[in-house]
């Protein structure tokens, strides 16, 4: 999908043609739409167009004749196994002499805001401003997704000790999974920037300087969330084996001390059962033998689950 921006004054409106100081934002386009952006700006490669949409494409500054090309990762909501989470996918951030063009296989949240007007200070005709503004929003998108994630494990942990089954087991891999991608990509953000504020080409003026700092910041910032985040989830998954450990072991204490009550009639009934003389045997011949012997018997089992009961083993 193509859509096409121009600022003109403080307004950026929709507009039907690719000119200049337009902004061409393109969502998971296909060939021939990546071939007409590429035909109505002369230079452009469609191959470098097309490589915001290739997912194992790294994050990385390429300097062209004409135009660069800066290719990011941005945070996207995603559904695995049946769990709303995270995951991370590149965004082509092409900057030519009039015009920007932003590629991407979604309609990625963090590029919403320009085109709505809810960015301060955005024109389609400050380039290099724009792509440090979109540097800084991915970084703040990235500590709001971070916090949602840690907010979940929270939840998790709230309820670890009442009740924990197999789609918590997962739900808690996933997060961890969701912050090794974060923690991936904002390193390799974190590269990204570093290369512009290095690159002559995409050097920030005095106004943009602060933006970019701005943005160096925010992203050094995700990744150390993203770290802190990912060891308190190990620190977590070490409460849950704990937690099941000890699950375990008192489901074991208890059919053990079943198992020794039960034992108890299980060996006076033998005893009786053997085939031997009735002379040698208690309470053998004496009247309601039968029910004094069942009388002792519970009450010694009654006695022993009493005791077991005590020492909180039963």
């Amino acid at each position: 999908m193509i859509e096409l921006y121009r600022t003109d004054g403080q307004v950026t409106s929709v507009v039907d043609e690719i000119g200049e100081w337009v902004w061409v934002k393109l969502t998971s386009p296909t060939l021939e739409e990546a071939t007409l952006v590429s035909e109505a700006l002369p230079g452009l490669d469609r191959d470098d167009i097309l490589a915001a949409i290739d997912p194992e494409e790294k994050t990385r500054v390429q300097h062209e004749d004409g135009y660069s090309l800066v290719l990011i990762d941005v945070p996207v909501r995603e559904v695995r196994h049946d769990i709303d989470t995270y995951n991370t996918i590149p965004l082509g951030i092409i900057i030519l002499p009039q015009n920007v063009v932003t590629v991407c296989s979604e309609d990625a949240a963090v590029l919403a805001p320009f085109h709505e007007g809810r960015v301060k200070g955005f024109s389609t005709r400050m380039r290099i401003s724009f792509l440090y503004q979109i540097m800084l929003r991915c970084a703040l998108l990235y500590q709001r997704a971070l916090r949602v994630v840690d907010r979940k494990r929270v939840d998790f942990e709230e309820h670890i000790e009442s009740k924990t089954d197999d789609r918590d087991l997962v739900s808690l891999h996933e997060l961890e999974s969701t912050l090794v991608y974060f923690a991936t990509s904002l390193r390799g953000n974190g590269g990204v920037l570093a290369r512009l504020e290095r690159s002559v080409r995409l050097h920030p003026g005095p106004e943009d300087e602060e933006l970019l700092d701005d943005a160096i910041v925010e992203n050094q910032q995700a990744v150390e969330m993203a770290q802190i985040y990912h060891d308190i989830i190990d620190g977590t998954r070490e409460l849950m084996s704990s937690v099941m450990d000890k699950r375990l072991n008192n489901v074991m204490q208890r059919l053990t001390s079943i198992t020794l009550i039960l034992s108890i009639p299980t060996v006076v009934s033998g005893l009786y059962g053997m085939n031997v003389d009735l002379d040698w045997m208690p309470l053998a011949q004496v009247p309601h033998g039968f029910g004094i012997i069942c009388a002792a018997t519970s009450l010694i089992c009654v006695v022993l689950a009493i005791w077991l009961a005590r020492k909180d083993w039963l």
